[in-house]
C-alpha cells in the first residue's frame, strides 16, 4: 500500500499567482534564478554581502531581489522563514545550502516549502543508508573496506557530505590511511567511506524525476528524464601527471594528491549506452519510492566510473541540482531533443513548479 504524502502547511496557504523562487547565492543560483524567471517567477536571491555585487553583474542571471544575512544558516531562524513563507517562496535547494545550512537542520527545521523531498536529503547524507538504496536498485558500486587493516590496493577515501571532494584522498594502506585521519582534525575512522578505486572514465549523470508527467521514460508515478552529463575537474590529480612522478616520488616531494572540485566539463555518452543509464535512473526512482515515499523528487546526479568493459559502477548520488549542470544554462544536447527549447536543470525545476500549480499537483514537486 502506498503510504499518504501529507504536504507542507505552508504550501495550503500560498497564492500560487504569486509564488517566488528563491535560493541561497551559490553553488547554481545562476541558472536557478535564470529558469525561473523564464517560467514567470519572481526571484530571491538569499546572499551576503561579498556576493551581492558578483550576482548583481548578470542582468539575466540576477535575482529580483536580495535578502542579505551575515550567516546561511539565519534562513533557519523563525522570523526569517516566516518572511519567505509571507512571500510564497518556494526554495531551491543546491549543493551549497547543504553544506552551509546541514542536511538535518534543512530536512528538520525548515518550515519554508522546498523543491524536492526533504527526506532524501537523509538518505544521500548518510553514505551506509545510501550503499542499501543502490544495493537495493541493483547498481554495482566499488567494494566497500570495512576495516583499515583490509586495505591491500588503491582505495578511494571520501567524508560524509557535500565536500566538493574536499579532503578525499587515494590510499594503498593502512597506514596512509592512519595518515589522512590524522591530517582531519575532530574526524575518527567511522567518518570516513573507504571504497575500492575503480579504473575508468567518470560519468556525471543529470538527471530529472517528475511525478506529474505519464509519458516518456516511465519511472516511480511519472518519468525520468537525462538533462546532460558532465565531469568534474578536480585540483590537483587532474594535472599531476605533468610531473611525471611516481607515487613514492610524489610523498617524498611531499606532493598531496588532491580532488577538490574546481569546475567541469562537458561530456556525452556512446549512444548504446543510454539505455543502462536510464535504466539506472527507473530503478533508484522505484527503489526510493519504497524507503522515503515520494521518492528522489527533481533533480538528481548519478556519479559514476565506466570501465572498458562498459560496466558502470556508481560511487554515490547526489539528490539535487548539481553543479556539472551550469554547463548548459541554454539546455544540453539532451534536452534538445526533448523539449525543443533552452532548457537548463533550473528551468526544468521551475517548469515542474509551473505546470504543478496549473495542474493542481503543486504538493508533488514542493514539500
Amino acid at each position: 500500500m502506498v503510504p499518504e504524502q501529507s504536504p507542507n502547511p505552508n504550501l495550503a496557504g500560498y497564492d500560487l499567482e504569486d509564488l517566488t523562487v528563491a535560493t541561497i547565492c551559490s553553488h547554481s543560483a545562476l541558472q536557478i534564478f535564470h529558469g525561473a524567471r523564464q517560467e514567470g517567477f519572481k526571484t530571491i536571491g538569499i546572499t551576503n554581502a561579498d556576493r551581492r555585487e558578483m550576482y548583481s553583474s548578470f542582468p539575466l542571471g540576477r535575482p529580483d531581489e536580495f535578502m542579505e544575512v551575515d550567516d546561511f544558516k539565519q534562513i533557519l531562524e523563525p522570523s526569517f522563514q516566516q518572511e519567505l513563507i509571507d512571500r510564497n517562496v518556494i526554495l531551491v535547494p543546491h549543493g551549497s545550502m547543504v553544506e552551509y545550512v546541514g542536511a538535518e537542520a534543512v530536512a528538520t527545521r525548515l518550515k519554508v516549502p522546498m523543491c524536492g523531498n526533504p527526506k532524501v536529503l537523509d538518505w544521500e547524507s548518510d553514505r551506509t543508508k545510501e550503499r542499501e538504496w543502490l544495493e537495493k536498485a541493483d547498481i554495482k558500486m566499488p567494494r566497500l573496506f570495512r576495516s583499515p587493516s583490509d586495505i591491500r590496493e588503491p582505495c578511494f577515501v571520501k567524508l560524509p557530505g557535500a565536500k566538493g571532494g574536499k579532503g578525499f584522498r587515494i590510499v594503498a594502506s593502512e597506514e596512509e590511511f592512519r595518515h589522512v585521519v590524522e591530517q582531519t582534525p575532530d574526524r575518527e575512522d567511522d567518518d570516513f567511506t573507504v571504497q575500492e578505486f575503480i579504473i575508468g572514465t567518470r560519468y556525471y549523470f543529470q538527471m530529472f524525476y517528475s511525478p506529474i508527467h505519464q509519458d516518456g521514460y516511465k519511472a516511480g508515478e511519472g518519468r525520468v528524464e537525462l538533462l546532460g552529463i558532465d565531469r568534474r575537474v578536480e585540483s590537483n590529480i587532474d594535472e599531476l601527471y605533468r610531473f611525471g612522478f611516481s607515487r613514492p616520488e610524489l610523498a617524498k616531494a611531499d606532493i598531496e594528491r588532491t580532488f577538490v572540485v574546481t569546475g567541469n566539463l562537458p561530456m556525452v555518452l556512446r549512444e548504446s549506452m543510454l539505455p543502462r543509464v536510464f535504466e539506472m535512473s527507473r530503478n533508484i526512482v522505484n527503489v526510493s519510492l519504497d524507503l522515503f515515499y515520494p521518492g528522489i523528487v527533481g533533480a538528481f546526479c548519478i556519479e559514476t566510473v565506466l570501465t572498458d568493459d562498459l560496466e558502470f559502477f556508481v560511487f554515490e548520488i547526489s539528490a539535487r541540482i548539481v553543479a556539472g549542470s551550469n554547463l548548459y544554462p541554454l539546455g544540453s544536447q539532451y534536452t534538445e531533443f526533448m523539449f525543443g527549447e533552452p532548457m537548463s536543470t533550473g528551468r526544468r525545476i521551475s517548469r515542474d513548479i509551473n505546470v504543478a500549480r496549473k495542474q493542481g499537483e503543486l504538493h508533488k514537486v514542493v514539500f
